[in-house]
């Protein structure tokens, strides 16, 4: 009698069609957002197109494009002319993500349309709110982004995504909104944001690198994952209706963590660096650059995320 096992999981593998027959977890182009950077004037990255900063024009043609693959969902960043050590651009009614929100409505109204609120790229000094000497006055920074997202929704946006990591800024949201009469207006809140090495391209291309000292007093450590899941339950206790972790890759054993935790909606953001480090190995010959960008993104759906904002989503929503 032979002892060879009865089952050979090698079966299932052995073509594309069983290979795919099988399969456990799905990417889909409707899982992406894609963000877009907007700015008075363009600023082309030939290495790291999606990096890109488009005119208000540009950004609506962006999003046209990215419509026309299959996106959905479209982050808006803003890069104002002038910066002040309020960030008051950032709730102008004539603001750039404001003038963005208006021109990509007016051609492309069924994206859904999320806009990132925070002070730092808006700031004269780059920090996520405004100073009380060296450090970030959490309070004081509160009405200054609740401010900014009824700004945002009045001008078109969907949905606004607070980014900060200032406590009890879902609350802050939450109540402006609704006082506003935007009580339908759902707040995807950067719950777990950890000041992470891996944000480099993003504030090269947002313009948002503090001036002094870094983000560390109000980002999350990298280490820790109990506090992740304590910011999240803080979050859903102030209104919050989806969460994300950033950055994702590093994190995948904390989206898992807050997906097993919470019914919510689970959002991962694929940063700057994840897409940098990709592109970078891609250009020089080391690796497939599509192919690790698939098995990338794959792995953080894997982990859970319901929804994943990447750079990569135009690219590969052809292919998808």
């Amino acid at each position: 009698m032979s002892t060879f096992p009865v089952t050979r999981l090698r079966r299932l593998r052995r073509t594309g069609a069983l290979r795919s027959l099988v399969r456990e977890t799905r990417l889909s182009v409707e899982d992406f957002v894609l963000p877009v950077f907007v700015a008075p004037e363009p600023l082309p990255n030939e290495a790291l197109p999606a990096m890109s900063r488009f005119t208000v024009e540009q950004a609506a043609a962006e999003a046209e494009e990215a419509a026309a693959v299959g996106i959905q969902a479209l982050i808006i960043f803003g890069i104002p002319e002038e910066k002040d050590d309020q960030g008051s651009g950032a709730w102008d009614d004539d603001g750039i993500v404001q003038q963005a929100l208006r021109a990509i409505r007016e051609r492309i109204p069924q994206l859904v349309l999320v806009t990132d609120v925070c002070l730092c790229e808006y700031t004269s000094h780059g920090h996520c709110g405004v100073l009380d000497g060296d450090e970030v006055a959490n309070d004081e920074t509160l009405d200054l982004l609740a401010r900014t997202a009824v700004s945002h929704v009045d001008a078109g946006a969907d949905a606004v995504a607070p980014s900060d990591m200032m406590d009890g800024r879902v609350a802050a949201l939450r109540a402006a909104l609704d006082d506003a009469g935007h009580d339908e207006t759902p707040i995807l809140s950067y719950a777990a944001k950890y000041a992470s090495a891996f944000y480099g391209p993003f504030r090269e291309a947002a313009g948002s690198a503090p001036s002094f000292g870094d983000r560390r007093g109000y980002q999350m450590d990298p280490a820790n994952v109990r506090e992740a899941l304590r910011e999240c339950e803080l979050d859903v206790a102030e209104g919050a209706d989806l969460l994300m972790v950033k950055p994702a890759l590093p994190n995948l054993d904390v989206i898992r963590a807050v997906r097993e935790r919470f019914d919510l909606p689970v959002a991962a953001y694929n940063v700057s660096g994840e897409y940098a480090m990709i592109k970078a190995a891609g250009a020089a010959g080391w690796m497939d650059e599509q192919a690790a960008a698939l098995e990338s993104l794959t792995a953080i759906k894997r982990a859970g995320a319901d929804v994943i904002v990447t750079y990569w989503a135009k690219q590969l929503a052809r292919s998808l």
